[in-house]
């Protein structure tokens, strides 16, 4: 192309991020290096060259960028890109570009796209971000994506080990010791110059022959690179790879806010789902149990700051409690023999929902497959103790009503689980009633799958359309309504101290799995998973798709605003609560929390008036 053909290319790349930061030179080569394609939307994707990647920026029209299984990750037009996680990660295409409108695309080769990142820090920046968001948005929980998507705050050390800069070497090893660190900062004027590492005191000091009294100042890694404190992990292993090394500083306004190593990393690495699952699986002692279930906290920590979605959350951190449950009851097994009859543990509640946050404390029983001798009744005593024993050391607290398997109330045969059922059910009372609600959200944790299906089989032959109890489940399930008042102002409650709040719990979440409980036991609905519960509803035609649909927005984004107060009271060592001050929102947020509250209100009023108008 000649240059009058070249100038419309280059001003186009001047105007549009993050090619504007490039100098004058490079964009010229980026013009003359650039291929132009056409992509006609009745091609319907675009085709990729699997030998030769590139980067795409959009020139003209609008592309969707969609996960093999279709779900849309990215829309792209004028002046964005698309390609670069192929370029960033090594990996093969996988995702999907369709055309929306007819285009023309700028072809960026992959030799020179490294090279610009290459040469200017800035252009490599806003691709490892882009990246790093394209990570967040396909909302896939494998063990890579938390990893990508955490932020530094979350593993980095706050209280940073420093030292001065006219400090000497020994004064420095002996601080790095005490405090069992392998490295320190090193300050002047309250500023970082620099970083002393243990591979430092072995490559410039030990083997350059300096003794323990040369200066830091001769030996420190000087302007060592560094990261701010709200940048992701991704971007801070990028670095660590680029140039080979193995601590970051944490820096934020010219200011030493901690430090983060590859130790962190690979640490945090470990609380991910499925490595943390698998350690569980093979601890070979309770002990060894109980110190792996500390990694519980930090792996909700990425979770949350992993924008994950709150349903999603729910599932992983139950998974994870699911393991700890078995593992115990195995090796407590080991301890006690084999089980003298066959049984399933049950997990009532939040667990049996799969929709546990923090905070959550055990709601469990036992079903014996028929009633146990005085032999198999000590057996299951000794069992369902060790078990709720090292649940509570785990951080599962005991349940403050008792509802544990360790209480002979809830450790029962089939055939007593079936005759308590249908007590509740044939002749329900309402106060309880609103304590055995929490029952009909049940799941089998443990043992033959069977014998929990013949239970659930026998409580939902009783459940469905049976309008007196029924009634009675609706009549307790509004007892409590969403914290709205006149003008659709909050209605706010204290949490037992001086701080007003709204119990995100007990006025949200908890009022629509009441909703879907009723309507789900109405129809025969064996799923206990709200989300789920609600789908199953909709598909059955049982609630209207709109309503669905609504309520489940209004779930998922009720849920998702308590587990982000809820990381924030951690991140800043506050209680961790179900109460929200609106006053920490912003007004969209306080809007949108107004309108979901608004659903759980119409759907209440829905659910009275199909179940308690005849009574």
């Amino acid at each position: 192309m000649n240059a009058s053909e070249l100038q419309p290319i280059e001003q186009f790349l001047q105007t549009h991020a993050p090619f504007d930061v490039l100098c004058a030179a490079l964009i010229a080569r980026c013009a003359r290096e650039i291929n132009i394609g056409y992509y006609a939307k009745a091609s319907a994707f675009v085709e990729f060259d699997p030998v030769n990647p590139k980067l795409y920026l959009v020139r003209s029209g609008a592309f969707e960028v969609r996960d093999p299984q279709g779900v849309l990750v990215d829309r792209v037009a004028e002046g964005e890109c698309f390609g670069f996680s192929t370029l960033l990660s090594g990996e093969k295409v996988v995702n999907k570009v369709a055309i929306l409108e007819d285009g023309l695309v700028y072809h960026i080769p992959q030799a020179l796209f490294t090279e610009l990142r290459t040469q200017n820090r800035q252009f490599d920046t806003f691709f490892t971000r882009a990246f790093a968001q394209r990570l967040r948005n396909e909302h896939k929980f494998k063990a890579k994506d938390l990893t990508t998507t955490s932020r530094i705050t979350n593993l980095m050390s706050h209280t940073p080990i420093s030292i001065e800069v006219n400090a000497s070497v020994q004064q420095a090893a002996k601080l790095m010791r005490d405090h069992r660190v392998s490295s320190v900062l090193v300050l002047q004027d309250q500023q970082l110059v620099g970083i002393l590492t243990d591979r430092d005191l072995r490559n410039r000091v030990l083997a350059e022959g300096l003794d323990g009294l040369a200066c830091v100042d001769k030996v420190m890694t000087k302007q060592p690179q560094t990261v701010a404190s709200n940048a992701l992990v991704f971007e801070a292993m990028l670095l660590m790879s680029e140039h080979n090394i193995h601590h970051l500083p944490v820096v934020d306004n010219q200011q030493a806010k901690g430090m983060v190593t590859s130790t962190d990393i690979l640490r945090s690495q470990s609380s991910q789902p499925l490595l943390l699952i698998g350690e569980i699986d093979r601890q070979s002692s309770i002990e060894r149990l109980i110190h792996v279930s500390k990694q519980i906290p930090v792996l909700l920590q990425n979770l949350i700051s992993a924008d994950a979605r709150a349903e999603e959350i729910g599932r992983v951190l139950t998974s994870v409690t699911d393991a700890l449950t078995r593992r115990l009851i195995v090796l407590n097994q080991q301890l006690l023999g084999k089980a003298p009859m066959a049984f399933c543990w049950l997990a009532f509640g939040s667990q049996g929902r799969q929709d546990q946050v923090a905070c959550s404390d055990q709601d469990n029983g036992l079903l014996l497959a028929h009633e146990p001798d005085e032999f198999a009744a000590a057996y299951f005593d000794k069992l369902t103790h060790a078990v709720c024993k090292g649940l509570d050391q785990c951080g599962y607290i005991y349940c403050p009503g008792d509802i544990m398997a360790q209480n002979p109330q809830w450790r029962l045969s089939l055939q007593q689980w079936q005759q308590k059922f249908k007590k509740w059910v044939m002749s329900p009372e309402p106060k309880a009633l609103m304590h055995a609600s929490i029952f009909f959200d049940m799941r089998a944790v443990y043992g033959p799958q069977t014998l929990f299906d013949e239970l659930q089989d026998s409580v939902m032959s009783h459940t469905k359309d049976n309008d007196i109890f029924l009634a009675g489940m609706a009549g307790n399930s509004l007892q409590q309504t969403p914290p709205l008042g006149f003008f659709r102002k909050f209605v706010l409650e204290r949490d037992g101290s001086e701080v007003k709040g709204m119990d995100l719990k007990h006025k949200g979440s908890a009022l629509i799995n009441d909703i879907a409980r009723v309507y789900a036991l109405s129809a025969g609905i064996k799923e206990v998973n709200t989300a789920k519960r609600i789908r199953a509803l909709m598909d059955a035609n049982i609630i209207n798709r709109k309503d669905a649909l609504n309520l489940a927005d209004a779930h998922e984004f009720i849920a998702h605003m308590r587990l982000a107060n809820q990381g924030y009271q951690a991140t800043n060592n506050l209680v961790v609560s179900n109460y929200l001050k609106p006053q920490d929102l912003s007004s969209l947020l306080r809007h949108q929390l107004r309108d979901a509250f608004k659903v759980v209100h119409d759907a209440q009023s829905g659910l009275k008036l199909k179940f308690t108008r005849s009574f």
